[in-house]
């Protein structure tokens, strides 16, 4: 038997059923879960416990009334569906999850982040805490007092300053643990930051953090907009009061954008070029200098980003493109890009590990490229490490398998002991395929054990 599940009448009964399974079979320790009295956020309720059967194999027992088996077979909306009458106030607990469900898609406009922060939630590892008053809140595993705060409120969350966990004061990034009594103190005006996000655990939490982060940014990244645009327009002695609000909404739409407002919030985010649009804007217009100006902008521009013409920003043409230096992106490799105020785009690898921080702000996201031509052969530096036998000729057997490719190597530096040696190299590289020969080849050579390439150089 690998499990079996018990249909009762009421909770009482199983509750009763419970005694009877772990005085029948012994209980295997810690394996009980009281889902009945500390239901999952989407209202799951059962009774879960292992039990060792009698030739030594554990096995699993669910307990449940017919109503829960119910919900947990058909789902919240079945059940309510089908169910003759009026809504009952239990009814309209259990419906309270689903319009939380339906705040959190509000609030998070990647259809698959939302569905990420929903599996989050169907299927978390609870932490079981409780207010001052003895009210039971539910966490995820290693849930923080910010997780806590946003759960009994979201303005508590907003302006929460700190918290005491069973009446000692703890950092905002403790991590809770089941039976702990925590109390949030606040302070009004208070404002989220960008770094909790790093720390908490529920979908809640993040989804609310991150709204009102993109809520506040965009407010402010449309007056930044507006600043540019409108020094842009000094060029061509235009007031920006004298631009026409049906022109700008007319370019906005060209840019696929339904307000005026949202041209404005990409210009400040950098998603858009003012000159670009304030060209839409006035065609016909001439600046003063412009042709200087422009000469200035290119030169910025190749002295900034050195290879900006290898990587492209897809429907933009007058961005500054830099590749992130934490990954070092060539050619050949899939890439993302971001929206750095004052920076322009940084271009990472996706499997970049910040890359997954980076992106919690939708607006800022910008599909990029590599440029398809490749007149101008445009070489990278790449770091590799290799790890290998302290013997005789190594080092010679290494640096030919990189020139027989016809690499040019920077510098290369080697550390021994204990017989074993770790040799570092930094070369240009064309693109991913040339870097993956290279590997192969080192790979190859007798006493080698590894070769891998390092993000930073």
């Amino acid at each position: 038997m690998l499990a079996m599940r018990v249909i009762t009448r009421s909770i009482q009964d199983c509750y009763a059923v419970l005694g009877i399974v772990h005085n029948a079979w012994r209980p295997v320790p810690g394996s009980i879960k009281d889902f009945i009295a500390m239901p999952r956020p989407n209202l799951y309720q059962s009774l879960h416990t292992s039990v060792i059967s009698d030739d030594g194999t554990p096995f699993e027992i669910q307990i449940r009334t017919e109503d829960m088996h119910k919900i947990a077979e058909e789902g919240i909306a079945a059940h309510w569906k089908y169910k003759d009458g009026a809504v009952s106030a239990k009814d309209e607990e259990r419906l309270a999850w689903l319009r939380q469900v339906v705040e959190w898609q509000r609030d998070v406009s990647d259809p698959n982040e939302f569905l990420s922060t929903l599996k989050i939630d169907l299927y978390p590892e609870e932490v079981y805490v409780f207010t001052p008053k003895g009210k039971v809140v539910v966490l995820p595993r290693e849930g923080t007092p910010i997780d806590f705060a946003y759960t009994v409120h979201t303005e508590v969350g907003h302006t929460c300053v700190g918290a005491k966990v069973n009446g000692r004061m703890v950092p905002l990034r403790h991590k809770l643990h089941s039976g702990d009594i925590v109390e949030i103190m606040t302070q009004p005006g208070h404002k989220p930051r960008r770094d909790w996000l790093s720390v908490v655990k529920s979908s809640r939490a993040r989804n609310k953090i991150k709204h009102w982060l993109n809520i506040h940014q965009r407010e402010r990244a449309i007056e930044i907009g507006k600043k540019l645009i409108e020094k842009e327009a000094r060029k061509y002695r235009v007031a920006l009061k004298d631009i026409k609000d049906d022109d700008i909404r007319r370019v906005a739409s060209e840019y696929g954008l339904g307000q005026s407002e949202d041209l404005m919030a990409g210009i400040g985010f950098g998603k858009y070029s003012a000159r670009q649009v304030l060209g839409r804007l006035m065609p016909n217009a001439s600046a003063t200098h412009g042709e200087e100006e422009s000469t200035i902008s290119s030169v910025v521009r190749r002295v900034f980003g050195g290879d900006h013409n290898a990587i492209r920003v897809v429907g933009q043409g007058d961005l500054l493109v830099y590749r992130a230096k934490c990954c070092n992106p060539i050619r050949g490799e899939s890439i993302a890009g971001y929206v750095t105020r004052g920076k322009g785009v940084a271009v990472h690898s996706i499997h970049c590990p910040n890359v997954t921080n980076l992106m919690y702000e939708p607006e800022r996201r910008i599909d990029v490229e590599w440029a398809r031509d490749e007149s101008t052969p445009i070489a990278y530096p790449v770091k590799i490490t290799v790890a290998c036998d302290d013997r005789f000729g190594m080092l010679k057997q290494i640096t030919a398998v990189i020139s027989d490719t016809k690499t040019n190597i920077r510098n290369i530096e080697a550390r021994t002991g204990n017989g074993q040696a770790s040799v570092d190299v930094i070369m240009d590289i064309a693109d991913l395929k040339h870097l993956e020969n290279i590997i192969a080849g080192v790979r190859k050579i007798p006493g080698v054990h590894d070769v891998q390439r390092l993000q930073k150089i």
